[in-house]
């Protein structure tokens, strides 16, 4: 039987939501999307008149070259115009909206019961004190500051602090080794680390200062100018909140009250708090010219040297500000989730900048899906009323295997939208999040982009976009995509082929960080004419996943791509099966015949690259340790 939103296999929002959308219809979204394809400048500039600009760009709204056969690839937007991102999202949202007491973020600790919030104008303080602090410190305009923190508001007052003053932040996953933040260190060449003391990810202590004193040393063995390290004291700091009128000492924060051991240098090593002692909640913006960089944010590396991905200031802050306001269809009253990690572009655009621009409330979550226990996401959900929730693949799948009851448990009726990133989502895992998390009634924007492109490029629009489990359906505004073969040619209709953009949108990158060649090569050279995502030409693995858990001797698959001698590559499938079953001969032809997990860690393993960055949604991390123990050489 149909669902009720459901007809010949598509899923459609509630009429409440419709009634209050952005874009309420399909209709109105191809009006939209038609405008900003053939007339861009006036699009985009209706969207950026609503920020503060100091000064009006002096040449084209638009110019860009993405064919390597006409010269030097190069995309400008705005260029001349002047602004401050920090100001856009801070100052104007106080001063000019009078947003000043509206809640900020809700920060949500490890353990329930370590919360705190902060509102727009105490961020706008402490971001104007500690981008002081930086100045104190020799920082200016251009320089670049690598930020190597957990989840805690301090992060984003430190980013914005480097926006505030021009300069360019690094920020690197928590998660990461000691010999990642060195090796972004020194490419990046930064002037200043910021860290903090510790913190636990579930019940692990992690200490932060040790892994980012060992990346110091090893830095410094490379001639790094790095000089200072600024430490936040995370743990043990209960006194410090309760007297900042943060937080109340009822209930007590539970793991914050831990002291733990420091590793200090005397000579290098900077307390955060000591340092926002006497520092001035006034600060000077630094104006920026649109086209001025705004951060550098590393790849992965999976497949060679990190890229340093550039994100410029004007582009970026408008582009960032409108996926974020017409994918979620964000409104004055939301209350809005994003699980990701900011180390990731989907906490930089989607926990950070976008819902900033937009005088958003959101949620910060320190801790794990599945700590102390599974329904800690949904317990989350009702504590804050959250309206608007965004996550990754991996993490439902994670939460679905533990069934309904966790779920079930907690209302979740402030639900309006759900949605997903990070990678296809199958559609099993679609109706689930559909069915049982949003109770059949909250539309689910399955988003595809990258940190390249630095905001969503497609994504169904909640009130507009007919839903298809599995789909991430039409291109955003000012997003043209097309499929081409191997020649370079475009295919029409349904097709499998390369994923390609035929024009700039705002948010795109702009260059490699020191390396432009490498931005041509890796992007453009391929097919002159065209930003060449790396995405496709080969069999869907979502579509390889789904056909191998219809199998019924199998629980949960996963499958990425791996080299291939003759192919170049291949998909290399991991599969679980349930209990009592037993691999054969047999059972592996019939699973090669029909032919949910963290594939970026998956995909490490298949190479036998033990650097896996974060593994928080990992149910039981010693599986990792297995499958590297018996990964297996033979390709198939």
């Amino acid at each position: 039987m149909a669902l009720p939103a459901e007809r010949d296999g598509l899923f459609r929002a509630p009429q409440s939501l419709v009634l209050e959308a952005h874009v309420p219809s399909l209709a109105a979204y191809r009006e939209s999307y038609r405008r900003s394809v053939e007339e861009p400048h006036e699009f985009w500039d209706d969207i950026a008149k609503e920020f503060y600009w100091r000064s009006q760009h002096s040449g084209p709204f638009l110019k860009y070259n993405f064919d390597v056969t006409k010269g030097k690839i190069f995309i400008e937007w705005m260029k001349g115009a002047t602004t401050n991102i920090c100001y856009n999202l801070l100052d104007r949202n106080v001063n000019e909206k009078k947003l000043g007491d509206k809640i900020a973020f809700y920060w949500e600790g490890n353990e329930p019961g370590d919360s705190m919030k902060i509102s727009y104008s105490e961020l706008l303080h402490k971001v104007c004190q500690f981008a002081n602090v930086l100045r104190e410190q020799g920082i200016k305009k251009g320089d670049r500051v690598s930020i190597y923190m957990p989840m805690i508001i301090e992060l984003v007052v430190a980013m914005l602090a480097c926006a505030r003053i021009g300069a360019l932040h690094s920020i690197v996953f928590a998660g990461f080794s000691a010999d990642s933040l060195c090796e972004r260190i020194l490419d990046s060449n930064c002037s200043l680390l910021i860290t903090a003391d510790a913190f636990y990810r579930g019940d692990k202590l992690i200490n932060l200062k040790q892994i980012a004193d060992e990346a110091l040393q090893k830095c410094k063995d490379k001639d790094s100018p790095l000089k200072n390290c600024i430490v936040v004291r995370h743990l043990g700091r209960e006194e410090e909140l309760v007297s900042d009128g943060i937080c109340s000492k009822s209930p007590p924060l539970k793991r914050l009250c831990q002291d733990v051991q420091t590793p200090w240098n005397s000579h290098v090593d900077l307390w955060w708090h000591e340092l926002m002692k006497n520092a001035s909640k006034e600060c000077e913006p630094e104006w920026c010219d649109a086209e001025d960089e705004l951060f550098i944010l590393y790849t992965s590396g999976s497949t060679g040297k990190p890229k340093g991905v550039v994100h410029t200031v004007g582009g970026y802050m408008i582009f960032t500000a409108a996926t974020f306001k017409y994918v979620f269809d964000h409104h004055p009253e939301d209350i809005y989730w994003c699980t990701a990690d900011i180390g990731w572009i989907t906490g930089h655009s989607y926990l950070t900048y976008g819902p900033l621009a937009n005088g958003a409330t959101s949620v910060l979550f320190e801790g794990l899906p599945i700590y102390p226990d599974v329904s800690r996401m949904w317990s989350i959900i009702d504590k804050y009323q959250v309206t608007k929730f965004y996550t990754a693949p991996t993490a439902i799948r994670l939460l679905m295997k533990y069934g309904d009851e966790p779920v079930k448990k907690y209302s979740r009726k402030s639900l309006k939208v759900l949605g997903t990133v990070g990678e296809p989502i199958n559609p099993e895992a679609w109706l689930w999040y559909y069915r049982v998390v949003g109770e059949e009634r909250c539309p689910i924007v399955d988003t595809f982009w990258q940190t390249e492109t630095g905001g969503h490029v497609l994504t169904p629009l909640p009130a507009a976009t007919p839903m298809k489990p599995g789909s991430a359906t039409f291109p955003f505004f000012g997003v043209v995509p097309a499929i081409l073969d191997e020649s370079g040619e475009e295919l029409e209709g349904e097709a499998e082929g390369y994923l390609v953009f035929k024009q700039p949108w705002p948010g795109i990158m702009r260059t490699v960080y020191r390396n432009h060649q490498r931005f041509e090569t890796t992007y453009f050279k391929k097919f002159p004419g065209y930003y060449v995502t790396g995405d496709g030409h080969l069999l869907s693995t979502a579509e390889v996943e789904s056909a191998l858990v219809e199998h019924s001797s199998v629980s949960e698959a996963a499958v990425v791509s791996h080299p291939h001698p003759v192919k170049g590559e291949c998909l290399y499938c991991f599969v679980t099966l349930r209990d009592g079953q037993k691999f054969t001969t047999a059972l592996m032809d019939e699973l090669r015949k029909q032919g949910k997990i963290m594939r970026r860690v998956l995909r490490k393993i298949a190479k036998n690259d033990r650097d896996l960055g974060d593994t928080s949604t990992v149910a039981d991390p010693a599986v990792i340790n297995h499958l590297f123990s018996n990964r297996c050489e033979t390709v198939l």
